[in-house]
């Protein structure tokens, strides 16, 4: 409550004179209530659906992190996942080496990292039965829209199924034999990231087939940013599942409770979901992926400018899909520049990359600072320096946009500011429904960042 107190003292007009000696004193206050990671009162995140932590720690720990906290519920139980690449986990464990010339001792603690379906069958008595993989496959080098056959993992012989292609949602025979679903996926905070409707497959199905789901939840290395045109829901695919904007601002355990929360899934089921939030983060943390999420988002620059580039994957110009800076460039054979150019050419997550082998102008955004909206100006300027405007749009860009609008006030001439005054209304609803489903408060530092 106090965190909520003190977001409104800078949002409301203040009716406590406060003598100008203590108001340091109290924003010192609301500040260091406001890095704390529990809920105001307000918030109605139902206390079941959240695992208590065991641990008692003041390190950042992502979910998965957390083992202590969840292993006792999978105990005696048959489990599977939904995890790729990031399913990463880090664990202490002590040390001793012996120094036979000098006739010493040396020990101590160390941290190491493992993926978690490797620790979970090499280090603990967890039944695990299945993997399931999401786009681009459970170790995560498949191109975007690759199709992904089900297959084995090598390394430990469990079954992989596939949840992509034409077969999103795990049926009940891919789900028999499962007693409790894990859910492992690093998210990046944007609606067209497929990871989100994958959660939501995965949850229909767990509600269907009576099936609990525990979601290790990861930090949003976008956390901050709500932003964007709502989606309508004729133009909902699997690159746009939910009416939210295209940046959600939240993590892929409160985006859970979401989809749980406002019947999102078919029929208006409910999944059993608990979430393993992580621990002693903020929102405002920043937070560099230490596994990169997908093929195409290399670095923390690229997926910081993931969200505002890939409207470029709905018209002819290229994001640099086939180079090494990936949604860290744009350029086009239509378009000019005496600036910067590039020539994509295959690799690994861009087999045929768009414009194979043809020389593109555009612009070089590696190192632009961090952006903190969703950001068109890019998009707006390509679209006006153009050879061939009639032909700079294709279908794909109102899945992108969740709407028509956007295509339609681009070509009407309309600026940035005039766009985006069209999106507030949408963005504010939102705002006041994500408010439900927070686990980590918006600092009020941060809260109106994107506005």
């Amino acid at each position: 409550m106090i965190c909520d107190l003190g977001f409104r003292i800078f949002k409301q007009p203040v009716v406590l004179l406060i003598r100008a000696r203590f108001f340091p004193l109290l924003l010192l206050a609301v500040v260091l209530v406001s890095c704390k990671t529990a809920k105001p009162m307000h918030y109605a995140v139902p206390a079941e659906a959240m695992v208590k932590s065991k641990v008692k720690s003041t390190k950042f720990m992502t979910g998965a992190d957390n083992m202590s906290s969840y292993f006792n519920l999978l105990k005696n139980k048959k489990a599977g996942i939904l995890t790729n690449q990031t399913g990463q986990v880090s664990f202490d464990y002590s040390y001793s080496i012996t120094d036979t010339l000098n006739h010493s001792q040396q020990s101590g603690i160390k941290t190491a990292t493992m993926h978690i379906v490797d620790y979970l069958v090499e280090k603990t008595k967890i039944d695990l039965v299945k993997i399931y993989a999401p786009e681009h496959g459970f170790r995560g080098t498949a191109d975007a829209g690759e199709l992904i056959v089900d297959g084995k993992d090598t390394k430990t012989g469990l079954p992989i199924i596939s949840l992509y292609g034409n077969n999103k949602k795990p049926s009940k025979e891919q789900l028999q034999g499962i007693d409790v679903m894990l859910f492992d996926l690093q998210d990046v905070g944007a609606r067209f990231y497929t990871y989100i409707s994958s959660l939501h497959y995965l949850m229909e199905a767990c509600a269907e087939n009576d099936i609990e789901l525990i979601v290790l939840d990861r930090p949003n290395p976008n956390g901050n940013i709500v932003d964007g045109p709502i989606l309508e829901k004729e133009h909902s695919s699997f690159v746009g599942m939910h009416p939210i904007p295209v940046m959600h601002g939240m993590t892929i355990g409160e985006y859970a409770l979401m989809i749980n929360g406002e019947r999102w899934l078919k029929d208006s089921l409910q999944c059993k979901v608990k979430i393993v939030p992580c621990e002693n983060y903020r929102r405002e943390m920043a937070y560099s992926l230490p596994v990169k999420p997908s093929p195409n988002l290399p670095n923390d620059q690229a997926i910081n400018l993931y969200a505002s580039l890939c409207f470029f994957e709905g018209t002819n110009v290229s994001i640099g899909r086939g180079t090494n800076k990936q949604f860290q460039i744009y350029g086009s054979p239509f378009l000019t520049s005496n600036h910067y150019s590039f020539t994509p050419m295959p690799n690994e997550g861009a087999k045929d990359p768009p414009w194979n082998g043809r020389l593109c102008c555009g612009e070089d955004l590696s190192e632009v600072q961090k952006v903190n909206h969703l950001e068109l100006k890019w998009l707006l300027k390509t679209y006006n320096e153009t050879e061939e405007r009639a032909k700079f749009f294709n279908s794909y860009f109102t899945k992108l946009a969740g709407t028509k609008k956007l295509q339609r006030q681009i070509e009407g001439g309309m600026s940035e500011e005039e766009i985006r005054a069209t999106w507030k209304a949408g963005i504010e609803k939102f705002k006041e429904m994500r408010r439900k489903y927070l686990i980590y408060p918006d600092s009020f530092l941060f809260a109106n960042e994107a506005n």
